[in-house]
């Protein structure tokens, strides 16, 4: 994706990355219904993220397999975490396409700095990795992602169509997927409750 290559070609940040991108309840388009993003990559040209609370149908040992990391023999044989390794939605955009959100322990050449320590690797090696027990500490893999086009983002930001706030490693890759999007609001103080769907102007 353009986006992410300038991203590590200029090695710097824009203002919205590494911030969590919460749906207001006023969202227009169903596909990003109570949906929180991570935003990966933005910038003048527009933002890339993916949304980490949405799941797939497809199981982790089954990816593996399909892509011929392993046969069907030894994904049986991986261990319950591996197994159990959850498969996300990361959004409508070019979603044969895997990518993997982790913690800065693991990086390989291909691999950007969204942050000081949360990395985005989309090659196999990673799989292989988390597959064999040699990947990063914390990780979370989605397929497809969420793409914006120049000055869209801030659009939809204006319109009251999204809420951000900086992310934390801890409600980025814990497990608790069901219950993400109001735990994230209430670790910025916000009542869905109290929330208007209305973009207020003074």
């Amino acid at each position: 994706m353009d986006l992410l290559r300038h991203k590590k070609a200029a090695a710097g940040r824009g203002f919205l990355d590494d911030q969590f991108l919460i749906a207001m309840p006023g969202m227009k388009d169903d596909r990003f219904a109570r949906s929180v993003i991570y935003i990966c990559a933005h910038s003048d040209e527009g933002a890339m993220g993916l949304i980490i609370n949405q799941t797939q149908q497809m199981l982790f040992p089954d990816l593996l397999v399909q892509l011929g990391i392993m046969n069907e023999q030894e994904a049986i044989r991986l261990p319950a975490h591996t197994r159990d390794f959850v498969v996300r939605n990361g959004g409508p955009v070019d979603r044969s396409r895997g990518f993997v959100l982790h913690s800065g322990d693991y990086r390989v050449e291909s691999s950007l700095n969204v942050s000081d320590d949360i990395c985005l690797t989309a090659t196999v090696d990673i799989l292989r990795a988390i597959s064999t027990g040699r990947g990063p500490r914390h990780a979370l893999m989605a397929l497809g992602y969420s793409g914006w086009g120049a000055g869209q983002l801030e659009s939809e930001i204006a319109e009251n169509g999204w809420l951000t706030c900086p992310a934390t490693q801890e409600l980025l890759f814990d497990a608790d997927i069901e219950r993400k999007y109001d735990r994230i609001l209430a670790s910025i103080g916000i009542d869905l409750a109290h929330l208007s769907a209305a973009a207020g102007h003074a």
